[in-house]
């Protein structure tokens, strides 16, 4: 049987290691490209990309419809990854070699107020992430700076391990909503990013977890993630003004407007979803009146990642059963399809270098 693309392989016994990488180099123009393994700079680590995921930015990048200060094209894309350490630069603690790990994503300055403050997904240098204007993992290999990996246990499942970017996101949702026990919460949107919330929120002991999802496997996948009660859109107009909590991640024209509509009065609300342009708004007078707190979420600070970690190590969060697709680098336009066609059947994507 043939090598697979994707597969990294020695030109020789001792020699340098090549590998294929995806790489865009504008919208809908891709190409797989032979690359070199370089050793990774100081402070820098490259890692071996078990498995990678896909999701709504990243068919924005093949789409083009990505702002422009948020892509750098040409690039290789891919944020959500896991994977394991082969090679450390220089300064790097060599026992980092041939662990299992996960990275954030945006290359925070650590100089400026917002992250000497901790909020390092606030950096106010320009931004700059992996997979959008550096090399991601839709390789075989990616470098990354040490100082953004989180270690996973040595039995961790990789390509479950793929999706705690995400969850941290979600963390980071979680986190500033602060969510108590015996509290309503509901979270409105039952992709990937709405199933994890619903593990991570049960945790909590909520008096009610509702999901707001029209789609009835979806719906029912929640119920089995620790959600009490399920919802369509439809009906959500007689549970307004009832949660005390409310984490939204459908990024749908009203989905925002929905989850402000069902909180309760000094009630919070977790936006996460990042809807097209012309979405409907938020009535400023009813937050007023309200006094509804508004929390927005763009990625996700240490903080946030630290605790998906340890969430995802304690078996709190099991992202597993949300995978439904893994395709090789080969099949990177089909996977990119896949995500957001609509259909039931289509939950986490996967690319396996």
């Amino acid at each position: 049987m043939g090598r697979g693309l994707g597969e990294a392989r020695p030109d020789r016994e001792d020699g340098p290691v090549t590998y294929e990488a995806v790489v865009l180099d504008g919208p809908g123009a891709w190409r797989l490209e032979p690359l070199g393994a370089e050793p990774p700079p100081p402070g820098e680590v490259r890692c071996r990309v078990h498995a990678a995921g896909i999701c709504g930015s990243d068919r924005e990048l093949f789409d083009g419809n990505r702002p422009a200060g948020y892509v750098r094209y040409p690039l290789t894309p891919g944020h959500e990854w896991a994977g394991t350490v082969e090679a450390v630069g220089e300064g790097v603690d060599p026992a980092l070699a041939g662990r299992k790990v996960v990275a954030e994503g945006f290359r925070n300055c650590q100089r400026c107020e917002r992250c000497r403050a901790g909020e390092t997904s606030l950096c106010t240098a320009a931004y700059d992430e992996t997979g959008f204007t550096r090399p991601g993992a839709f390789a075989s290999y990616v470098t990354v700076p040490a100082r953004l990996l989180h270690l996973l246990d040595e039995e961790a499942d990789l390509s479950a391990a793929a999706l705690l970017e995400p969850s941290a996101v979600v963390a980071s949702a979680v986190l500033k909503g602060a969510p108590r026990p015996a509290e309503r919460i509901a979270v409105v949107g039952g992709g990937t990013l709405g199933l994890l919330a619903v593990q991570l929120l049960a945790a909590y002991s909520p008096a009610e977890l509702v999901l707001v999802e029209p789609r009835q496997q979806r719906a029912e996948q929640g119920g089995r993630f620790g959600a009490t009660r399920q919802l369509h859109p439809s009906d959500a107009g007689a549970e307004a003004g009832r949660f005390d909590l409310v984490v939204e991640t459908a990024g749908a024209a009203h989905s925002a407007a929905l989850a402000v509509s069902l909180a309760r009065r000094g009630g919070r609300v977790a936006l996460t979803g990042i809807p097209a342009p012309g979405a409907a708004g938020i009535d400023p007078i009813a937050l007023a009146m309200q006094q509804t707190t508004v929390y927005g979420v763009f990625g996700a600070p240490s903080e946030a990642w630290s605790y998906a970690v340890r969430a995802f190590g304690s078996g709190v969060l099991d992202p597993a059963p949300l995978i439904t697709h893994e395709l090789p680098l080969n099949a990177y336009d089909k996977a990119v399809s896949l995500v957001g066609s609509g259909d039931p059947e289509v939950g986490k994507v996967l690319l396996r270098p």
